[in-house]
């Protein structure tokens, strides 16, 4: 099986977040991303065998070891290559024939195995599902040990092990946290479906039209140059939890954080426009934050994993690189939609006289300057417009 040898059980995750290597977009995350520090691993060698270590493994799993890879695999039914494949992308290290596994490594292989001979998944489904659940997980059990159980299980009193303080915590909170995790998944699970019922056509639930949407922070990377670790971790998380409440609250969807950056997307221009603006209006006020700039573009987007990729994906983030401080770009496509839909006039210069000239209060939200025409690298030449927020009446 694959399995993490850095820790002590089976069904460990590796202390890596697998997707965050690249962009799938194609964006780059900056160089002042905040990664992972690496560490070598030596995928040969097996489960940790300290006796409390097991012990916290069994609590978590449920269950002792058993099996090796291959008893799991012949148990369950199904060949040494699938079973590989399957726990390859879930994320776990090889460890050879140690036995390490459970009955519910068994039961995992049985069921992706069975979707697969039913025809309810094809086997790059299956191991595509593998793959989505194990980064996706990966990267919530290692941020809950790393910023919540790490700082509950300080030892109370001098001579006590963390791992005497973590078992009894561990034993209260896994039952809590694995059902609010299956409400949240199916809270997640049943809007996403909802979006794909709505969709006009099969194409439309795979390639679909959407505002996508980058917002990077201005002079990251010299920040990190004068900023002690624990306050570029506290900036980097500040920064994140910022942009995931604004996008969640006007009904944005936060496709993933990169340190510096994040990406989100919209179904409508003007939900993109108003996050956007509101994210500039957030930065601006917290006095901790460097500038940000916005980079918005509207066209077909291909969805994979929970990730998006395209043209119109590469464009957003091309604009956010060209972006004045404090400021949001955003492509002609978006400004043609926020146009179309009434929130933002096709002439300021007419919307302008008509305000003046006393005629009804302006009904735009938002405001369009066009700036020069500019090359921008692999997509041409492209118009970027200026966003604005226009005043109410």
């Amino acid at each position: 099986m694959t399995v993490d040898d850095t820790t002590s059980g089976a069904g460990a995750q590796p202390p890596r977040d697998p997707s965050s290597g690249s962009s799938g977009s194609g964006a780059s995350s900056g160089a002042g991303a905040v990664h992972p520090p690496h560490r070598e691993v030596d995928h040969t060698a097996e489960p940790s065998d300290d006796p409390l270590a097991i012990r916290l493994e069994q609590l978590i799993l449920g269950a002792e070891r058993r099996y090796t890879p291959f008893q799991a695999a012949r148990t369950a039914g199904v060949s040494m290559e699938l079973a590989s494949r399957f726990w390859r992308a879930m994320g776990f290290a090889d460890i050879g024939q140690a036995k390490a596994l459970t009955e519910a490594d068994v039961l995992a292989l049985r069921r992706l195995a069975g979707l697969v001979e039913a025809g309810l998944l094809s086997e790059p489904m299956a191991i595509q599902v593998a793959r989505s659940t194990g980064q996706t997980t990966a990267r919530l059990a290692e941020w809950q040990i790393d910023s919540f159980l790490e700082g509950l299980t300080e030892p109370p009193e001098p001579g006590m092990t963390r791992t005497e303080v973590t078992y009894p915590l561990v034993e209260l909170l896994l039952p809590e946290l694995e059902e609010f995790l299956v409400y949240v998944w199916r809270r997640q699970l049943a809007a996403a479906t909802g979006r794909v019922v709505q969709a006009a056509d099969d194409e439309e639930m795979v390639d679909r039209r959407l505002a996508v949407g980058f917002a990077d922070l201005v002079g990251f990377t010299r920040l990190t140059r004068r900023l002690e670790e624990e306050e570029l971790g506290e900036l980097v998380e500040s920064f994140e939890t910022t942009c995931a409440d604004l996008v969640a609250a006007h009904g944005g969807r936060l496709i993933k954080t990169l340190g510096d950056e994040v990406l989100y997307a919209a179904d409508d221009a003007r939900t993109a426009a108003e996050i956007a603006l509101r994210l500039i209006d957030a930065m601006t006020e917290d006095e901790t934050m460097p500038a940000l700039r916005v980079g918005i573009a509207f066209g077909t987007v291909t969805t994979r994993m929970g990730d998006v990729f395209g043209t119109t994906v590469n464009l957003a983030s091309r604009l956010t690189s060209i972006a004045p401080k404090d400021a949001v770009l955003v492509d002609g496509a978006f400004a043609e939609e926020l146009i179309r839909t009434g929130d933002a006039p096709a002439s300021e210069a007419e919307a302008a006289a008509a305000e003046k000239e006393g005629e009804e209060p302006s009904p735009y939200r938002y405001g369009l300057q066009p700036m020069w025409q500019r090359p921008v690298r692999g997509l041409g030449v492209v118009e970027p417009w200026l966003l604005g927020r226009r005043p109410r009446p």
